[in-house]
């Protein structure tokens, strides 16, 4: 008498394993790979991306194009999220992360083939990682903190290798002298918010400046608005969360009034109020006014007649920023505006027509730990592309003041480290020597495609490589602008060691996590009534006795 079948799984649930499964999700990331590795380096294309919306996104940013492409392969996705995680916590080598974790992948692909347990080659993976880690950290340079010239130049060299690979690769030395000087104005916690990023179609992209302090966009005004000064000197700055404006009676309020008289007071108690508090801001002393909320018509002229300026309707981001360069705090009443500390205070402010938009700025700031990058340039889609790049710039110099470590870039510390992971193979014995060969060969993935997407002899350039690596010269990577290989450390061609140590780290642990999953259950969508569906291999029946 045969068992009666066990009955787990809705009708309709797709399940898939073993090891057609695991060489299935290897290949799916090959060609989520496939799709990224042509935007490696400074010769690196540009994809063109168009979302369900419309909207057209124009970049080479590895992280921005893995968040575009809308994977819907629940293996491949695992790249797409050690992109962005690399993007988060370094800024930079999010291409170079989805390069390695995808050559791993198709190295360990014949192991797998080949009935290699997948532990047996996770096991090996992780040894060589390890490995890698440690050599990085051995042959990593240290620039000495103490010199502050020392330490600008190396902040602009490793902003200017990041930038070395974007869009606006021909201004590199331009952006990296403003990024550094963005960085430098925070405080000791390197705070990202406290950097602000203005983009204003039109002018070249020179036209771009860094404001050592706060500037928004001229928000909405009223008529009164033009009759306010435009420009002052040393002024105290009132920031509020208060609405100075009269509200229809029809929509905030039901009265009930028996005559005219009854209802005259309620307006003039509405007016008497208003006038109250506008009183009580031009007796603080500000003459610049900010306000979250709405600064109606009324209080525009006011503040007029009495040559203060003022803002309504400020985005709150702006305000928090102007509150940390001028001082003072963001008021919700009027009533404390008198005491210390309350304003804030710059050397100068103005009003200042850039393109075709008109913008507050204030610059001299006491205490100032933020500021405002203004970009220029042409098409919308080059401006953002503009304000990706130097969000990556800004997170490496960020890493390069916290962790002082460097390291050659262009293929050089890869090189090293592929030489390295190949001689200590030979020393090993049993399956884990091929494995940690097949990650010695992974790593030239990053200089080969370096070659391939600027039109070099990919395999003659790496041929010399490996020359010159065995011979000793350890910061030998690609020159891209001389089709030859060279000192890549005396070239300048400088990268914090904690991008290479958090890609390799990432790839590592990706790959190890996708050649772990021997088996997909994809459940069908829910709604549906269908009966659970029998295990496979065993018949499918009621649970009544066989026929």
């Amino acid at each position: 008498m045969l068992p009666a079948p066990v009955i787990l799984l809705r009708a309709g649930t797709d399940t898939s394993q073993g090891k057609p499964q695991i060489i299935s999700n290897i290949n799916a990331c090959e060609i989520v790979v496939d799709a990224v590795a042509t935007t490696l380096g400074p010769r690196g294309m540009d994809k063109l991306i168009v979302d369900r919306n419309g909207k057209t996104t124009i970049s080479n940013d590895g992280a921005t194009i893995m968040k575009l492409l809308d994977i819907v392969h629940p293996a491949a996705k695992t790249l797409v999220d050690i992109s962005l995680s690399q993007d988060a916590e370094v800024g930079d080598g999010t291409t170079s992360v989805v390069l390695l974790a995808g050559e791993f992948l198709k190295k360990c692909k014949p192991f797998v083939e080949d009935n290699v347990h997948p532990q047996v080659i996770v096991r090996g993976l992780r040894k060589a990682t390890q490995l890698a880690l440690q050599k990085i950290k051995e042959i990593a340079v240290h620039v000495k903190k103490d010199d502050p010239v020392e330490q600008r130049k190396l902040l602009e060299k490793c902003a200017a290798t990041a930038l070395s690979s974007k869009l606006i690769a021909r201004q590199k030395d331009f952006f990296a002298t403003m990024v550094v000087d963005a960085v430098t104005h925070l405080d000791d916690m390197l705070p990202l918010n406290m950097i602000g990023t203005k983009k204003i179609q039109g002018g070249s992209l020179e036209d771009s400046r860094l404001v050592a302090g706060v500037a928004f966009k001229k928000t909405f005004s009223y008529a009164g608005f033009e009759m306010q000064p435009k420009k002052y000197s040393d002024p105290s700055i009132a920031l509020l969360n208060v609405e100075l404006e009269l509200k229809a009676e029809k929509e905030n309020a039901e009265l009930r009034i028996d005559n005219v008289e009854e209802y005259q007071q309620v307006v003039d108690a509405e007016w008497s109020i208003l006038y109250d508090k506008l009183d009580k801001i031009v007796k603080s002393g500000a003459k610049v006014v900010l306000s979250k909320l709405p600064i109606g018509d009324v209080a525009t002229q006011y503040f007029a007649d009495r040559d203060i300026f003022c803002a309504g309707r400020v985005p709150e981001e702006d305000l928090r920023r102007t509150m940390k360069a001028c001082g003072g705090s963001i008021q919700t009443s009027v009533s404390g505006l008198s005491s210390a500390g309350v304003l804030g205070r710059c050397e100068l402010f103005q009003e200042e027509q850039i393109g075709g938009e008109r913008y507050n700025i204030f610059t001299g700031c006491p205490e100032a730990k933020t500021c405002t990058m203004i970009l220029r340039g042409g098409a919308e889609q080059f401006i953002e592309e503009t304000e990706r790049s130097l969000h990556d710039a800004i997170m490496i110099v960020r890493r390069t003041l916290k962790n002082d470590a460097v390291v050659a870039g262009g293929g050089a510390i890869e090189m090293e480290l592929s030489k390295y992971l190949r001689d200590y193979s030979r020393t090993v014995a049993g399956k884990e020597q091929l494995i940690i060969a097949a990650v010695a060969k992974s790593l030239e993935i990053i200089p080969r495609q370096l070659c391939d997407n600027a039109g070099f002899d990919a395999t003659n350039v790496l041929n010399r490589l490996r020359e010159k690596h065995a011979k000793g010269g350890k910061w030998y990577g690609v020159d891209i602008n001389r089709e030859d290989i060279a000192d890549n450390f005396e070239a300048c061609v400088w990268e914090p060691a904690m991008v290479k140590l958090n890609a390799l780290t990432g790839a590592s642990e990706a790959a190890a996590l996708i050649l772990s999953v021997d088996e997909t259950i994809k459940n069908p969508k829910s709604g549906g009534n269908e009966p659970p569906q029998a295990l496979p291999g065993m018949r499918r029946g009621g649970r009544g006795r066989p026929r």
